[in-house]
Formats: C-alpha cells, sequence, structure tokens
C-alpha cells in the first residue's frame, strides 16, 4: 500500500503560477476563451457571458473554476473546472457519503491540459474531495495515462 501512496501522491499546492479562482469580472474573457476552444470540436456549445456567470462562477459544492493569468498582459490564458456530485454510501458502519470531483470544461492555452489536469487534481484534494472522474470526451483521454487515471466500467 506505501508503494501505490508514493506511486499517487500529488505536490501539496498547484504548479501553475498564476492560477486562481474565477471571478465575476473573469467572465468576458472566459467565454471567448472557452468559445474559441470549443469551436473546434464538431459539436459544441457557444456559452452566452450569462450562461458563463451561470455556469462558471464558482459556488463551494457545486462548480469549482480556475483560470490562469499571465502576469504580465493580466489576461486570462486558460480555464479549468470540476463539479460535486456526491454519493451516499450505504450499510458502511464508518463511510456514509463519497465525495466526487467531475471534470466540467478545461481549456489549455499557456499551459498543457495535463498540466491543467494534475493542478486540478491537488485543488480537489484541497476541498476534501474523495475521487476524481473525467470523461473520455474533447482532448481529456489524451492525458488520462500520464496522471494515472483508472477506466471505469460506468457502474457506481
Amino acid at each position: 500500500m506505501s508503494r501505490t501512496i508514493r506511486l499517487y501522491k500529488l505536490p501539496e499546492e498547484p504548479q501553475i503560477r498564476g492560477l486562481r479562482p474565477m471571478s465575476y469580472k473573469d467572465i468576458p474573457e472566459v467565454a471567448e476563451l472557452l468559445n474559441n476552444y470549443l469551436s473546434k470540436f464538431s459539436l459544441w456549445m457557444d456559452f452566452s457571458h450569462k450562461e458563463v456567470e451561470h455556469f462558471f462562477l464558482p459556488q463551494d459544492d457545486v462548480i469549482y473554476t480556475y483560470v490562469v493569468v499571465d502576469p504580465d498582459t493580466g489576461s486570462v490564458t486558460d480555464l479549468c473546472s470540476f463539479y460535486s456530485l456526491s454519493s451516499s454510501i450505504l450499510k458502511h458502519p464508518k463511510h456514509t457519503k463519497l465525495k466526487a470531483a467531475y471534470s466540467f470544461y478545461n481549456v489549455p492555452g499557456a499551459h498543457t491540459l495535463k498540466e491543467l489536469f494534475n493542478d486540478l487534481l491537488i485543488l480537489a484534494k484541497h476541498h476534501d474531495f474523495d475521487v476524481f472522474n473525467a470523461l473520455d470526451a474533447m482532448e481529456n483521454p489524451t492525458i488520462f495515462k500520464d496522471l494515472r487515471f483508472g477506466i471505469g466500467d460506468g457502474n457506481l
């Protein structure tokens, strides 16, 4: 077990300089960054500013959205996010809840998707999540092996 813990150990703090929670003032830049990124896929949603506000502004135990801000220009270069979807654990003497984080939208810019995901894992740990899940959509599968994601079977 100690070998497994060593193998999967994360750094204590996020590694990307300029990473911070998204704020209200970021909405126009996040909308532009997100829509430009999503437009390269065959099917995508074109988010309005109101939709970005509704779906992405951080709310504890609901949505966690982070932006990377270039220290020289002050502009948003990357976006990463996850949402909370916990499950009840039935008939266990000690544990009653599994706090699960689910990758939402992630937009690499100045950093790689792998770097963004790595920091999301650290941030989810800071927020006391037990597991971190991600779908094999968009470019996500390209980083699963490197970050040691296990393949799920679709069953809870």
